[in-house]
């Protein structure tokens, strides 16, 4: 399955090359949500909140809203959510499910401690793992730091607390060089729990690739530059 994405910076939809990068920004935000009004899932990102550099609460609410009541969307929300009381807030919000990244991890270790807390407070089918990677270890804080772990060296260790994983390559992310087959792989080989691939996703062949692995496809670029046709 595609999953279209809308990441947040400043208020606009924006696509980034390796999390660096700004290649394209898009101030018609919610043209873009009527534009992917056809597919039955969205993932929302707040991009600044996932730096420590503000954040889109706002507009992730309304997006979240609109999206379900209006196209009937589920809608995954994604960035700086490192609180419990944040998870719990944007799921209020209507987000099917969330998206943790940073907090699931702590001085370079799984942070068991918050997620044993998440899970008990939002229903461990809501919440997403985000295991984005980066020179092949596990990246955080808005990809800008890496961890020495490694994505499919602790899946097993999180499925307790999750109902699946947001898996992104970000040495490919926003580049459109194509996905990285073979690492998917070597990750839908370490869990059996549901696994959503993105970074450098640019044909139908590689989601319909990545489909019959059993991962669906988070696109960003391609879409956005309709690549998909």
């Amino acid at each position: 399955m595609l999953i279209p994405c809308i990441d947040l910076q400043g208020g606009q939809a924006v696509q980034l090359v390796r999390g660096r990068k700004r290649e394209l920004a898009v101030a018609a935000v919610f043209g873009l949500l009527r534009k992917f009004k056809r597919y039955p899932w969205l993932h929302v990102i707040d991009l600044d909140a996932a730096m420590g550099k503000g954040q889109n609460g706002e507009l992730v609410r309304e997006l979240c809203t609109t999206a379900r009541k209006d196209f009937g969307m589920q809608v995954r929300v994604g960035g700086g959510i490192r609180t419990v009381s944040r998870a719990e807030e944007i799921v209020g919000w209507g987000a099917s499910q969330i998206i943790v990244g940073s907090a699931a991890f702590r001085h370079g270790k799984v942070n068991i401690g918050f997620l044993q807390q998440l899970a008990k407070t939002v229903r461990r089918k809501q919440i997403i793992i985000a295991l984005d990677t980066a020179g092949g270890n596990i990246t955080i804080h808005g990809w800008r730091k890496r961890i020495a772990l490694q994505a499919d060296k602790v899946m097993t260790q999180l499925e307790h607390f999750c109902a699946g994983f947001l898996c992104t390559d970000v040495d490919r992310e926003g580049t459109m060089t194509g996905a990285n087959l073979a690492w998917f792989r070597r990750l839908r080989d370490a869990t059996s729990h549901p696994i959503i691939a993105a970074g450098g996703i640019k044909t139908r062949r590689e989601i319909a690739a990545l489909e019959k692995m059993g991962m669906d496809a988070a696109v960003g670029m391609a879409m956005y530059k309709n690549r998909l046709r």
